[in-house]
């Protein structure tokens, strides 16, 4: 009878305590996971970022102080980020028309397979396409000058539009099934209680759906930019690598394999990483400016 009684008087065992804080039996279950990360992503970039201040020559600042002085290769940045933002936000705005007409389809299943079908061709594949259909003797140029649209072939690749369509041709299907889940996760009877009430499908969708939507719209952003961002095939088989598709990533590959400084190459590849990173913290901090309160018309 006192046995008991001593043992609460005394505290909670470190199981309890552990518990308490979330340390328990099913935490463990992340244990592996956890581990992989850290072994996969952490370490990676943690030793990168040491080697980047192993220059070969100077200070540990030298790397980075040799980029930023270097316009051939700072401007690479922006270049990267022509490309990158129209490509995610083109991608973007076609992306929602077609999901609000899909999520109303029958045959939804099919349709979303056929338009995700260039993310199982993959980039090198897709540019290769394009170099047959777009090139100086592809088929688009062949059927103008046969029905004497152009007197000479359009150049539509080995430049900045080439690269383009490639990011938007492999960029579509993953913003779109992003967009698509967060458009068939809200609830239809707010559209109607809209129609009801007389809001056009405009207003509908401005004071409605583009309020539940901006959060999922932050996410899809984020995550198409940094897979826009990281283009290197698609800039090499179908840009200028030398001129206006002289992207970031480019860069880092002539530090590493053309001139064998692999410190060069880490610091372009960091800088990268943390230009990636403001744009992504830029987009999540501002997603709360179009809607603060709960999406409880979700599905759910």
């Amino acid at each position: 009878m006192h046995a008991p009684a001593a043992m609460s008087a005394s505290g909670p065992s470190l199981r309890q305590r552990l518990a308490a804080r979330g340390f328990d039996a099913v935490t463990l279950l992340v244990l592996p996971a956890a581990i992989f990360s850290l072994l996969l992503f952490v370490y990676p970039f943690a030793f990168g970022l040491i080697l980047s201040f192993e220059p070969k020559s100077g200070d540990w600042l030298a790397n980075y102080q040799r980029f930023f002085s270097d316009s051939y290769l700072y401007d690479t940045i922006y270049k990267t980020l022509a490309l990158a933002i129209p490509v995610t936000l083109l991608n973007l705005v076609f992306a929602v028309p077609v999901a609000f007409r899909v999520r109303l389809m029958r045959r939804q299943r099919l349709l979303t397979t056929i338009l995700v079908l260039p993310i199982t061709l993959g980039t090198v594949l897709v540019a290769e396409g394009l170099l047959n259909y777009l090139g100086p003797q592809g088929w688009f140029n062949r059927t103008l000058l046969t029905f004497g649209l152009i007197s000479q072939p359009l150049r539509l690749v080995h430049n900045y539009w080439g690269v383009f369509v490639s990011l938007v041709i492999t960029g579509f299907p993953f913003t779109f099934l992003l967009t698509l889940s967060y458009v068939t996760g809200i609830d239809p009877a707010l559209e109607q209680a809209g129609a009801t009430l007389g809001a056009s499908a405009w207003q509908r969708f401005r004071h409605i759906y583009l309020p539940l939507l901006m959060p999922g719209f932050a996410i899809t952003f984020c995550l198409s930019f940094v897979q826009a961002f990281s283009v290197f095939p698609s800039a090499v088989l179908l840009g200028e690598p030398a001129g206006l598709t002289r992207v970031i990533s480019i860069a880092a590959y002539q530090a590493a394999f053309e001139e064998y400084d692999y410190s060069m190459a880490s610091a372009v590849a960091m800088i990268m990483g943390f230009v990636q990173l403001a744009i992504v913290v830029a987009v999540l901090a501002s997603r709360g400016l179009f809607y603060r309160g709960p999406a409880s018309g979700a599905k759910g």
